[in-house]
């Protein structure tokens, strides 16, 4: 029988025991599997051996000789142990050197066949001669007619893995542990991935790909295996990828067989929703509504992303569907991520909804006096928060529609916390910030997909200035300039009070000091320290136009609409993602006048910095933008893991493996439609339950 390796505790394979699990433990390390898939980071070619006279000055070379001397020398001024180790080969000498580890010298002694793999490097003295600090080293043989030791060849004359170590525990020894595990604990294990799928994509066993990731043949080309690109690395990343397009298979599949709510309004409070707006809908915001709609309409429950860029109108189209639910005399839900955005949500839509004769409530942790018998009586139609909707005391009459907005802060498993407030209600997730499509499909998979791709017609792109705080002036100049034609203007700050522990310039100060060099403006100050209820009349003091100029922190990065605002400063644009800045500078620009976004940059700041400024000048396109933040910042921090509530991938990358992503996607949704219980596959079965762990439970039972 197949061994199953997440029961196979890693403190019983050769080399480990007891102490060394402890330090295993902090990698991650605990069971067998846990060793297998920790693959190394990166890869040395240690195989070509050169004589010691054809070594290369700061090249990473590999050498052997016969060991002449083998002592410890002591600096006594500056209190430091040297171990020094000198081999022959009869070409020349090369010394290798630890330091504090006298111990070393323990394991050598004349006479022994050793070899070094390390950086070149000249004597620092003599100025003459090789040496190596601190090298990877392997004892050949204790003399010229003894046979090589037991793992000879392991950490030199190969191809060698380098792996990620803590303290106490060396990459030499972590190699050893993983080449005994190689030899005698993968023989018969049991490989996930069904044979045919394999076969059809082209791609090798998992035996084979687990040996050929640790320990490379000769033959495996340097460039594939550091870039994670070799045949053996796919099958591992596709692995990863297909038991996580698996579980969004079976989650989707289980809500299309589930029966919800078939409504089916007559439009009433849609038509004097539409008549109220001040402006006319696009025909990308028809478009997905009429895809909305249709889901609604069908017995099985919806659940669709909406994607979109800053200012596209993904709101109102979320709004309409709240008004198709109230029709029919369904509640619906909106869950943000921060009170601060439902707050801005609750002011935009509560004079709305009202005048439509609906009732609306704000929903946070912060709240103290909840309306939660009004929500449980039906008294109140539509309810807007944060987490706290989904904590065991809020419970609906009649929930039937689900909206989550603020794209990858939540994920599969908060949206299915909320789903079971109610009988399966249809469920909208909305994308403040595009998200690229193989981001998209990973993190949503389990979602059906519309793009709102049409900004209303009266918007003019944004321009986006680059300026350092010496150009003080000018920057003031555009300020006046604004202001002379009855324009707003926001300036953001990255912290609303200084700290002796950063020198970044903050709001408060801020806000004085424009104070100061505009005395005929009306300026006024936001941040998230301020109540809710003092920073609403602020925001409406600003949108009515009594302010000219709003100080203020990221608080106003989403949700935030006034048309006459068209400057936007931001101080300290250097420390802000790329995201955030696109975010930021949606705020300008959604009125029919042309609109500025300065960035204020203060030297110095590093390549990624000047990147992402470079490409807010560039572009005002948030799909692009997207790409570029994650490109820049890595699918693990773009995506937020721990958010997401997504299962952890170690080895696939999903900007690098797109198009293996895309195709484990097919794989998985063809395997699911034709056994959605994978009844014929019951190990696999076992192994995506193991891979989604307590994320959310994928098989109903009972």
């Amino acid at each position: 029988m197949a061994k199953d390796l997440s029961e196979s505790q890693i403190q019983y394979t050769k080399g480990v025991g007891p102490h060394r699990v402890k330090l295993l433990s902090r990698l991650g390390i605990r069971t067998v599997e846990d060793a297998l898939y920790y693959l190394p980071y990166r890869y040395e070619d240690r195989s070509n051996l050169q004589k010691i006279s054809d070594l290369h000055y700061n090249n990473v070379e590999t050498a052997s000789g016969k060991v002449i001397s083998a002592e410890v020398k002591r600096l006594s001024h500056r209190n430091l142990k040297i171990f020094e180790l000198t081999l022959n080969d009869g070409s020349g000498l090369l010394k290798g050197k630890w330091f504090n580890q006298p111990f070393m010298k323990n394991n050598f002694r004349v006479g022994q066949e050793v070899m070094l793999c390390g950086v070149v490097k000249r004597n620092p003295y003599l100025g003459i001669g090789f040496e190596m600090e601190n090298p990877e080293y392997e004892i050949v043989s204790d003399d010229a007619s003894s046979r090589p030791t037991d793992d000879a060849f392991i950490h030199t004359n190969r191809v060698v893995p380098v792996y990620r170590t803590t303290s106490g525990l060396s990459v030499r020894q972590i190699r050893s542990i993983m080449f005994n595990l190689i030899n005698t604990g993968i023989t018969d294990i049991h490989d996930p991935v069904p044979v045919d799928i394999l076969k059809r994509n082209g791609l090798p066993g998992l035996t084979e790909s687990l040996s050929g990731v640790h320990f490379p043949n000769s033959n495996a080309t340097m460039a594939f295996l550091n870039r994670g690109t070799s045949e053996f690395h796919k099958r591992l990343a596709f692995e990863e990828l297909f038991m996580l397009e698996l579980g969004l298979a079976v989650i989707k599949t289980d809500n299309v067989l589930e029966k919800g709510i078939p409504f089916n309004p007559e439009g009433l409070l849609l038509r004097r929703l539409v008549d109220m707006l001040p402006f006319s809908l696009t025909g990308a915001q028809e478009r997905v509504f009429s895809e909305i709609l249709a889901d609604m309409k069908r017995p099985s429950p919806m659940n669709r992303l909406i994607q979109g860029d800053v200012g596209c109108g993904k709101t109102v189209v979320a709004l309409m569907a709240i008004m198709a639910a109230a029709e029919c005399g369904f509640q619906s839900a909106l869950m943000v991520p921060t009170e601060i955005l439902a707050e801005q949500h609750f002011i935009n839509l509560h004079h709305i909804v009202e005048g439509l004769g609906l009732k609306i409530c704000l929903l946070t942790g912060s709240i103290k006096d909840r309306p939660l018998n009004e929500i449980a009586s039906g008294g109140i139609d539509i309810v807007i928060g944060t987490h706290a909707l989904i904590q065991e005391g809020v419970i609906f009459k009649n929930l039937g529609l689900v909206i989550i907005d603020e794209q990858h802060r939540f994920g599969v498993m908060q949206r299915a916390l909320l789903r079971k407030k109610a009988f399966n209600p249809d469920v909208l997730v909305m994308t403040a910030t595009p998200i690229p499509r193989t981001l998209a499909l990973t993190l949503y998979g389990d979602l059906d997909y519309s793009i709102i791709d049409e900004l209303p017609p009266n918007r003019t792109p944004i321009r986006t200035l680059l300026f350092s705080p010496k150009q003080k002036e000018a920057i003031y100049h555009l300020i006046r300039e604004e202001v002379k034609r009855k324009r707003q203007v926001y300036v953001v700050y990255p912290v609303i009070e200084e700290s002796e522990k950063t020198d970044l310039r903050s709001a408060i100060n801020g806000k004085n000091a424009f104070e100061k060099s505009f005395p005929e403006l009306r300026v006024g100050l936001i941040h998230g320290r301020i109540k809710a209820q003092e920073r609403e009349q602020i925001m409406t003091s600003f949108k009515s136009g009594e302010l000219d100029l709003l100080v203020c922190t990221t608080v106003i990065e989403v949700g935030v609409d006034v048309p006459n605002a068209t400057l936007m400063l931001i101080i300290h644009a250097e420390r802000f993602g790329l995201s955030q800045l696109h975010q930021l500078r949606g705020r300008v620009g959604r009125g029919a006048h042309g609109s500025s976004c300065i960035l204020v940059a203060y030297e110095p700041y590093g390549e990624d910095a000047r990147r992402r400024l470079d490409i807010m000048v560039g572009s005002n396109d948030g799909f692009r933008i997207a790409e570029e933040d994650l490109d820049i910042r890595g699918p693990g921090e773009f995506l937020g893991t721990r958010q997401s509530g997504m299962p952890d991938l170690r080895i696939a990358n999903i900007v690098r493996d797109a198009k293996l992503l895309n195709v484990a996607r097919q794989e998985a949704f063809s395997l699911i439609r034709k056994d959605p219980g994978l009844k014929e596959f019951p190990l696999l079965r076992d192994s995506l339950e193991r891979f989604w762990k307590e994320k959310i439970e994928l098989f109903k039972t009972g």
